[in-house]
């Protein structure tokens, strides 16, 4: 599941990047560097960087809060509204409002990543890759040295799908266009109906636990 959410992701920022002729809609690292580099050369598109950034934070907060709300159901219901903002996104894009369906997209992206998160924290960031790929560096280390010799295959499979998604995502933008965005409205879809079916997995196990208490 959480390699299938990093390949939406990266089909999601993939077609982001070339809508706005590259800044990003779910690695803030990037678009932070261009903030910078634009505030010092003065350049318009310092405005297009912040403001990727200001949604993204906003999508956080608003996935969190979604979240907290649901308790139990929590992730499932982080997956609806994700669904929902992707489809506002492809419905302003096919409507010739690009820039409104960017900001979306970098608050849906700024929510997904809320979909693992326990006790306030992110267990598995699902939008950006530098700490997976730290993590898979040290786990091939870890195999090497006679530890856990398939522990690294999860954080590759992570990043795996990410560029996957990208690549469909850069492909799909190619041949139709933003409206490659409903692609990713519907695949969301599918995946929020996919994690309602198995609770479990998107329940964090102190939840869990209240739950059967309560019962």
């Amino acid at each position: 599941m959480a390699s299938a959410l990093s390949m939406t992701a990266g089909y999601v920022d993939a077609v982001g990047f070339m809508m706005t002729g590259g800044f990003f809609v779910s690695f803030m690292s990037g678009n932070s560097t261009r903030l910078a580099v634009g505030l010092v050369h003065e350049a318009a598109y310092a405005a297009l960087a912040l403001s990727l950034i200001c949604a993204f934070v906003a999508g956080v907060s608003v996935g969190a809060f979604v979240g907290r709300t649901a308790k139990t159901r929590r992730g499932v219901a982080v997956l609806i509204l994700v669904s929902l903002l992707l489809t506002a996104a492809a419905t302003l894009a096919s409507l010739g409002a690009d820039r409104p369906a960017i900001l979306m997209l970098a608050l849906a992206m700024g929510a997904e990543n809320t979909v693992f998160a326990q006790d306030g924290e992110v267990r598995i960031g699902l939008t950006y890759m530098t700490g997976t790929l730290v993590k898979l560096g040290k786990h091939i280390t870890a195999a090497l040295l006679g530890g856990d010799r398939f522990g690294w295959v999860p954080y590759f499979l992570l990043w795996l799908g990410l560029v996957g998604g990208a690549a469909l995502g850069a492909t799909a933008y190619l041949h139709v266009g933003p409206r490659a965005l409903w692609g990713a409205a519907g695949a969301m879809a599918l995946l929020a109906l996919t994690a309602a079916k198995l609770p479990a997995s998107f329940a964090p196990a102190h939840d869990l636990q209240a739950a059967r208490e309560e019962v």
